[in-house]
């Protein structure tokens, strides 16, 4: 399937998910569930130390630099490199700023209960040697992830000073749901819109004293939606966190830019990423110059090779799409999320 072609296809799932109910069956409960406090310590992480280890790769000295370290979290259907490599990574090199990818397993596919002990662990690891509070910056699934490490497992809470998320899909999408017509991966029923999951990590509170958060979203996006405004799936309320929640088209009007965009290549986004990395703070759309609306590519993005990078990862993304082991429901929550 060429690029055009498979956003095509994208708009028509989109279109699609309209039609369609908000929670398929197996994707939500109808009872309410409890869930456990805020303050409740987190669990004993079940993935062995070693595997833990092995997912998290570093570039540059944590110790060193101005800004915070930075930790990559990428979306489904991908490995850090696949996401990250020919975008953010670049960037970040040439500013000469430390960061550290975690690898997720099963490209992040896998029940997002288990990938985020995966981020738990990066978050300590990072701490530990950085010796300062780090940033996240995640794209699609990656940034609403390290939410459930903050929401589950307290202690990360002041490990952390920044979160930036990329098309985040932190209330779930419905876009997402003809994905799972009539079954998808694990972590892909989780993303559907108003998902037990998603149910789970936004109770209590969506955000937490110490920590801002830069929620970046795009109206054109055709799987992470609602995302007509700040009441739309990727923006975050209350909580105590510093928030802002910025569509790219609040800073540049009539802006293009559908999912893939918006999490990989746009100057925009980027714009605001680093503004939000560069200051004390949630990113400030004020601050942004302008004349970012009239560049194509951010910085690290190199047009020569663009081409065959974008079509490397839209096609790697629909193999795994293809080829993923499928469920038929949503995972069941895990104890530690409702109780006792």
């Amino acid at each position: 399937m060429g690029i055009r072609k498979f956003f095509v296809s994208s708009a028509m799932a989109c279109l699609l998910a309209s039609a369609l109910p908000v929670t398929p069956v197996g994707a939500a409960r109808e009872e309410p569930l409890s869930y456990v406090p805020v303050d409740r310590p987190g669990p004993e992480l079940s993935v062995p130390v070693a595997v833990l280890a092995r997912s998290l790769s570093c570039t540059g000295d944590l110790t060193g630099a101005e800004v915070a370290p930075v930790l990559l979290v990428p979306g489904t259907w991908m490995s850090p490199r696949e996401f990250f490599g020919w975008n953010y990574m670049r960037a970040l090199d040439a500013l000469g700023w430390p960061y550290c990818a975690v690898t997720t397993p099963k490209y992040a596919m896998e029940d997002m209960q288990i990938s985020a002990e995966y981020v738990v662990y990066a978050i300590r690891s990072m701490y530990r040697r950085a010796g300062r509070p780090i940033a996240i910056l995640g794209g699609s699934q990656g940034g609403m992830l390290p939410r459930w490490a903050l929401r589950f497992w307290p202690d990360t809470r002041p490990l952390v000073e920044e979160h930036v998320g990329l098309a985040p899909p932190n209330h779930g999408g419905q876009g997402v749901v003809i994905l799972c017509t009539p079954d998808c991966a694990p972590a892909l029923w989780q993303l559907l819109y108003q998902s037990d999951f998603m149910r789970a990590l936004n109770s209590g509170q969506e955000t937490f004293p110490g920590i801002s958060y830069t929620e970046i979203y795009s109206h054109q996006d055709q799987f992470v939606t609602p995302a007509l405004d700040d009441t739309g799936t990727s923006s975050l309320h209350g909580g105590g966190g510093r928030i802002t929640n910025v569509a790219l088209q609040d800073v540049c009007p009539g802006h293009l830019a559908e999912h893939v965009k918006a999490v990989t290549y746009d100057a925009v986004g980027y714009a605001l990423a680093v503004d939000a990395l560069t200051h004390d703070g949630p990113a400030d759309p004020a601050r942004i110059d302008r004349r970012v609306c009239n560049e194509e590519f951010h910085p690290g993005v190199d047009p020569a090779t663009f081409a065959t990078n974008y079509l490397n990862a839209v096609t790697t993304a629909q193999y795994r799409q293809a080829t993923a082991q499928r469920v038929d429901r949503e995972p069941a929550l895990r104890p530690y999320v409702t109780g006792p």
